[in-house]
C-alpha cells in the first residue's frame, strides 16, 4: 500500500472544505485531534472545554488561517444551558452548521461498592446527557442546511465489558443513543453515527503514564492488541472526518470501532 494512503494524518480527501462543525471537548487527547483533522480538511470548528488556556494554546498552534478557521469558548458541558447556548453562538458565527461531533467524555469514582449515585449522574451526563443535549440544539441548524451528519464518540468499553460499570453502561447508552437519533432525524437528512475508540495512546494520559511507569504492565497490555500497538487518536479522527463527510452518506445508525482489533478494554480483566 501507497505510504501516503495508510497514514492516518494524511490530509484532504473528504470534500469537507467549508463545513460548519461544532465539536466537544476539543482542548486535548481524541478531541484536539478531531479538532486539528477538521481545520486540515478545511472545515470551520467551533470547539469548547473546560479549560480556557488550554483552547487557546490550541489556537495559537494553529497559526493564522488555522485560528481564522476556529471559535472557541471555555464552558462545562455538564452546566445547565451553557451548552446550548454554545450551539447557538456557534451556528450565528459560522452562518449555520453542518454537523456536530460530541467528544467531551469521561467518568467518575470506583467499583460499584464505592461508586455513589452522584459518580453514576455525573458520569451519564457527562457522557450520554451531553451528547444528547448537543444533538438537540443542533438539530434545528442542521435541518436548516438541509441535513447533516452527527457522530458520537462512544468507547469498546460500551460491550467489551471492563471496569468501572458506570462509564461501560454511559458508553453502551451512546451507540443505542445514536442508532435510535439516526431512525428519528434520517427523515431531516441528518446521519447519527457513533465511533467506538479502543485504548489510546495520548501523551501524559493513563496509558502514556503506564508505559514509563510500569513498562513490564505496558508490555502485558499491548498483547490486547493483535498489531501490538495501541490505537493513535489521529486514525479515529480520520474515521470521524470521513462520517462527516458525503462520501459517508449511506452510513447512518452505525457504531463503528476504531480498536485495532483490542481485546479486553483495560489491563484489568474481566
Amino acid at each position: 500500500m501507497n505510504d501516503d494512503r495508510a497514514d492516518p494524518n494524511r490530509r484532504g480527501g473528504f470534500g469537507l472544505t467549508g463545513r460548519r462543525v461544532v465539536v466537544t471537548g476539543g482542548s486535548r487527547g481524541l478531541g484536539e485531534q478531531v479538532v486539528r483533522r477538521l481545520v486540515a480538511e478545511g472545515c470551520l470548528v467551533a470547539t469548547c472545554a473546560r479549560n480556557e488556556e488550554r483552547l487557546r494554546q490550541l489556537a495559537n498552534s494553529l497559526g493564522n488561517q488555522g485560528r481564522s478557521a476556529l471559535y472557541t469558548k471555555a464552558l462545562d458541558v455538564t452546566a445547565s444551558d451553557m451548552l446550548e447556548e454554545f450551539v447557538i453562538e456557534a451556528a450565528v458565527h459560522f452562518g449555520g452548521l453542518d454537523g456536530v461531533v460530541a467528544c467531551a467524555g469521561g467518568a467518575k469514582g470506583g467499583a460499584l461498592g464505592s461508586a455513589t449515585a452522584e459518580d453514576w449522574a455525573t458520569t451519564w451526563e457527562l457522557n450520554v446527557g451531553h451528547a444528547a443535549r448537543l444533538i438537540s440544539a443542533a438539530a434545528s441548524h442542521l435541518r436548516a442546511a438541509g441535513g447533516g451528519a452527527v457522530v458520537i464518540v462512544s468507547s469498546i468499553s460500551g460491550w467489551k465489558p471492563g471496569p468501572q460499570a458506570q462509564y461501560g453502561t454511559a458508553k453502551a447508552a451512546q451507540i443505542h443513543l445514536a442508532t435510535s437519533l439516526a431512525r428519528e432525524l434520517g427523515a431531516d437528512g441528518i446521519r447519527v453515527n457513533a465511533v467506538s475508540p479502543g485504548s489510546m495512546l495520548i501523551p501524559g494520559k493513563r496509558w502514556d503514564r503506564m508505559r514509563s511507569e510500569d513498562p513490564e504492565g505496558f508490555a502485558a497490555f499491548t498483547r490486547e492488541f493483535p498489531f501490538g500497538q495501541l490505537v493513535d487518536p489521529a486514525e479515529v479522527a480520520a474515521v470521524i472526518a470521513f462520517l462527516l463527510s458525503d462520501s459517508a452518506n449511506g452510513i447512518s445508525g452505525a457504531n463503528i470501532p476504531v480498536d485495532r482489533a483490542q481485546n479486553a478494554p483495560t489491563p484489568d480483566g474481566y
